[in-house]
C-alpha cells in the first residue's frame, strides 16, 4: 500500500507451547491440590489415629512440598505466554538518523580478568558495526590498574589497522582474537595479503601485552585518573586514506576504605556521570569485560526497538542472551544457563519482558533517572538528586552539548575537573544515586533489582535472541567458581526477596501480577535449599527406620505422588530437548540443581540474612577470568573438579553418604521385611538422589587425580553423617 512503512521487527506468539503450558499447569495443579488434600487429612485425623505415625518427619516433609508447590506456581507465570522475536535492521533509517551510543565495559582485577582478554572486548565494541562518530566506548578500570590503561593505549594503535580491515571487508566477527582463531575461507591475493598484515599487527600487539605484562607483572598500583585516549584527532590515516575512530576513554574512579564503593554498581554510576558531560549518549551498551561483541550488528538490532515509535516510549532496554564459547558439549556445570535465556526470558518477553541480566544490553539513559525528571525540573531539587555537578544537571536536559566535539578536542581543565568531581568517592553523598538513580546498591545482584524498579515505573523491556549470539563470553568450568558465582547471585536474588522490593509485595500495584510473580520466583529461587535438604534426609531417615512417609503402592493417593515426579521430569526433559539439548543436559541440570540448591542456595539465603541483621558487610568476589589447563582439561572430559573449599563440598559428600547409608541399609530392612507396599515411594527417592550423585562418589571412591574428592573430607563427612543416622534413628524410636 502506498505511503507505508515496513515494520522494523516482529513478535511472534508461540501458541502451541503456550497452550500444552497452559495444559501442563492444569494437571499439575490438580495433583498438588491432591497431594495437599491427603497431607491435611492425615494432620487432621484424631490423635489416636496418629498415635503410630512419626508427626515430626510428615511435617518435615510436608513443609518442603508446600515450598517446593510454591516455586513450581511461581515457575509458571514464564510458560504462559513464550514469545520470539525478528528484526529487520536494514529498514533502520540512514546512519545520520541514528542516535548515539556509549559503551560501558567494567573490569577490576587484571590477575583474574586478564588485560589482554579485556582489550579484545574493547576493540570489538569499537568495531560494532554503527557511524564511529556516534560510539563512544568508556572502560571502568575499579582495580586502578597502570596496566589496563597500558593496555588501552595500545588497543587503540591496533584498532585503527583493525577497523579500517573491517569496514573495507565487512568482517562479520569484530573480535580479533576470534577471528584470527577461525579459519577463513581463501578469498583474493589482496585480501589474504591485508589479512596477515592486520594478523601480524595483532600479534605484534599481543607480545607487546605480554612483555609488559612479564616485566612489570599484574600488581595493582591504584592510579585514579580519566583519560581520553585520542590522538590529535579521531581521525587515523591508514593505507592512504581516513579511518574515523569512535571515542576511547580511561576512567578509574576514587575509592578510599572509609568510603563504600558499591562494586560494579558503584562504577557503572560514575560512568553514568562521567559520560553524561563527555558524549551524552541516549543510548548505553552494558558489557562485561569478558563478554564480546560476536556480531558487529547488534545495536543495529537493538535500535530496531528503541527506535520503533510504538512501543520506544515505554521501552527502557534491549537483552541479549549471554552465549559463551568455552562452553562443552556435556556442559556439566550447566554453564551455558539454557533455562534463562532459552526458556525464561523468552517468557517474560511475552509479559512486560526480561529482566536486567548484567551485560549485552542496550539501556535508555534517562531510564536511570527515576521520576526526577519528569516530576520535577526545579534545579536546586535536582541538585538534591543528582549531586552538586551543574555540567551534569545541565545534561538532564534534552538540549545539552556534550563537551566533547567530533573533531576530538579534548575537556577543558574545567570539565576535567568535572569529571573528576563526577568520579569522586563523596560525590553520591546526600543523594539519589543508587537509591532511586542509576544502578541501585540495595542488592549486590545490581542488575535484577535496578530491573525490577524500573518495571515498576512502567518501563518495558524486549528480548532478542538471534540466530547468530551478539555476544560472547567465559563461563565457569570448575566447580569452585561456579558455587562462589552462584552463591553471590542467590544472596542478591534473597537481599531483595527479604526488603522492601520483595517482587510479591512491591510489585503487583506497580506492574503486571504474572511479570511480579516472574520476578518473586527468581528472589526466593534459594528457598529450594529447604525443600532438598528436607527431600534429602528426612525419607532417607525413616526409611532406615522402617518408618513410611508416602501412602502404599496400593493406595490410590501414591499414583498422585508418581504423576507430580514424573509430569516434573518429563517436562523438564521436553524443553530441554526443543531447546537444542540432550538427554544428557537434562540429567546435569537436574544434577547441578541438587549441588546448587544444597549449598549456594544455603550459604546465599544464610549471607543476605546475616548483612539484613547487620552481622556482615557485603562483598563482591569476582569470577576468575583466566584459563587453568588442568582444570579445562577436566572439563572437557566431562568430570567434576572437586576443588573448592570445605564448606562447599563437606555438605554434598554428607548428603550423598547419608543417602547411600540409608538406601542400602534401609533397602536390606525391606527386603527382610517384605514391607515393598509401603517404603517403594522412599526406596525411588533415595535411589534417584544417588543417580543425580554418581559423579561425587565417584569422586570420593573410584579418582585418583587432583580433582576427586579430597580424602580428608570424605572421612569428617562419613563421620558427620554417621552421627547425623544414630542421633536420627533415637529420635525417631523415642
Amino acid at each position: 500500500m502506498e505511503g507505508s512503512v515496513l515494520p522494523q521487527h516482529i513478535c511472534h506468539v508461540r501458541k502451541s507451547s503456550a497452550t500444552i503450558n497452559r495444559f501442563h499447569v492444569f494437571i499439575h495443579s490438580i495433583s498438588l491440590i491432591a497431594l495437599i488434600y491427603y497431607r491435611l487429612s492425615f494432620l487432621l485425623q484424631s490423635a489416636e489415629t496418629r498415635a503410630h505415625a512419626a508427626v515430626l518427619p510428615w511435617l518435615i516433609v510436608f513443609t518442603g512440598e508446600l515450598v517446593l508447590s510454591f516455586m513450581w506456581l511461581l515457575d509458571q507465570a514464564y510458560r504462559w505466554r513464550p514469545v520470539t522475536r525478528t528484526v529487520f535492521p536494514e529498514r533502520l533509517p540512514e546512519d545520520k538518523h541514528l542516535p548515539a551510543i556509549d559503551v560501558f565495559i567494567c573490569t577490576v582485577d587484571p590477575k583474574k580478568e586478564p588485560t589482554f582478554e579485556v582489550m579484545n572486548t574493547v576493540i570489538s565494541a569499537m568495531a560494532l558495526d554503527y557511524p564511529p562518530e556516534k560510539l563512544h566506548v568508556y572502560v571502568s578500570d575499579d582495580g586502578g590498574s597502570s596496566l589496563t590503561l597500558y593496555g588501552m593505549k595500545e588497543a587503540w594503535e591496533f584498532a585503527r589497522s583493525w577497523l579500517s580491515f573491517c569496514r573495507k571487508h565487512g568482517i562479520k566477527n569484530p573480535c580479533p582474537k576470534a577471528y584470527f582463531s577461525s579459519v577463513e575461507e581463501e578469498h583474493g591475493t589482496e585480501f589474504m595479503a591485508e589479512r596477515r598484515r592486520v594478523q601480524m599487527e595483532y600479534e605484534m600487539f599481543k607480545d607487546r601485552l605480554r612483555t609488559t605484562i612479564e616485566k612489570y607483572g599484574t600488581r595493582n598500583e591504584s592510579i585514579r585518573c580519566l583519560e581520553i585516549i585520542l590522538q590529535a584527532s579521531r581521525y587515523s590515516v591508514i593505507g592512504g586514506g581516513q579511518v574515523e575512530m569512535p571515542l576511547l576513554v580511561y576512567v578509574s574512579r576514587e575509592k578510599r576504605p572509609s568510603h563504600p564503593h558499591h562494586f560494579k554498581a558503584g562504577a557503572l554510576n560514575v560512568l553514568l556521570r562521567v559520560s553524561s558531560i563527555i558524549s551524552n549518549s541516549p543510548h548505553l551498551l552494558i558489557l562485561d569485560c569478558d563478554m564480546y561483541c560476536n556480531d558487529p550488528t547488534s545495536a543495529r538490532k537493538a535500535m530496531c526497538f528503541h527506535l520503533d515509535p510504538n512501543i520506544s516510549p515505554t521501552l527502557a532496554f534491549v537483552q541479549f542472551p549471554q552465549r559463551f564459547q568455552n562452553i562443552s558439549k556435556s556442559d556439566i556445570y550447566d554453564s551455558g544457563l539454557r533455562c534463562t535465556f532459552s526458556v525464561r526470558w523468552e517468557g517474560l518477553d511475552g509479559l512486560q519482558g526480561p529482566v536486567l541480566s548484567g551485560t549485552c544490553f542496550y539501556i535508555k539513559r534517562v531510564a536511570f533517572h527515576g521520576s526526577f525528571i519528569q516530576n520535577d525540573n526545579d534545579f536546586l531539587k535536582l541538585k538534591e538528586s543528582f549531586g552538586s555537578s551543574n555540567e551534569f544537571i545541565k545534561s538532564l536536559s534534552q538540549n545539552y552539548d556534550p563537551s566533547m566535539n567530533r573533531d576530538g578536542n579534548c575537556l577543558s581543565a574545567m570539565q576535567l575537573r568535572d569529571t573528576q568531581l563526577l568520579a569522586s568517592c563523596s560525590y553520591e553523598n546526600q543523594t539519589k544515586w543508587g537509591i532511586e538513580v542509576g544502578f541501585l546498591y540495595q542488592s549486590v545482584l545490581e542488575d535484577y533489582l535496578t530491573g525490577l524498579t524500573m518495571h515498576c515505573r512502567g518501563w518495558t523491556s524486549v528480548y532478542c535472541n538471534p540466530s547468530k549470539p551478539q555476544f560472547l563470553g567465559s563461563g565457569v568450568t570448575n566447580m569452585n567458581d561456579m558455587l562462589v558465582q552462584g552463591t553471590r547471585w542467590m544472596s542478591g536474588l534473597f537481599d531483595v526477596a527479604i526488603s522492601n522490593y520483595s517482587p510479591l509485595i512491591y510489585g503487583p500495584l506497580r506492574m503486571s501480577i504474572l511479570e511480579s510473580i516472574c520476578y518473586a520466583y527468581l528472589a526466593y529461587f534459594p528457598l529450594y535449599f529447604i525443600l532438598v535438604w528436607c527431600f534429602g534426609i528426612i525419607p532417607q531417615l525413616c526409611l532406615l527406620n522402617g518408618i513410611p512417609l508416602y501412602p502404599k503402592v496400593s493406595d490410590s493417593f501414591c499414583m498422585i505422588f508418581a504423576v507430580i515426579f514424573l509430569s516434573s521430569l518429563s517436562k523438564h526433559l521436553v524443553e530441554v530437548l526443543l531447546t537444542g539439548g540432550s538427554f544428557q543436559t537434562w540429567i546435569n541440570e537436574q544434577r547441578i540443581w541438587i549441588i546448587t540448591s544444597v549449598t549456594c542456595d544455603l550459604y546465599g539465603s544464610m549471607d543476605a540474612v546475616m548483612k539484613k541483621i547487620g552481622m556482615r558487610e557485603a562483598s563482591f568476589l569476582t569470577t576468575d577470568k583466566v584459563m587453568d589447563d588442568e582444570k579445562e582439561k577436566l572439563y572437557q572430559m566431562g568430570k567434576f573438579d572437586f576443588r573448592t573449599s570445605t564448606p562447599m563440598i563437606a555438605p554434598l559428600v554428607i548428603l550423598v553418604i547419608l543417602n547411600m547409608a540409608s538406601f542400602m541399609l534401609g533397602l536390606v530392612r525391606v527386603i527382610a521385611t517384605g514391607d515393598w507396599d509401603k517404603m517403594l515411594v522412599q526406596v525411588v527417592l533415595s535411589f534417584y538422589i544417588l543417580i543425580m550423585s554418581l559423579p561425587i562418589m565417584e569422586g570420593m571412591t573410584m579418582r585418583k587425580d587432583k580433582g576427586r574428592v579430597p580424602s580428608s573430607i570424605t572421612g569428617l563427612s562419613f563421620v558427620v553423617a554417621m552421627a547425623f543416622l544414630t542421633v536420627g534413628s533415637i529420635v525417631l524410636k523415642d
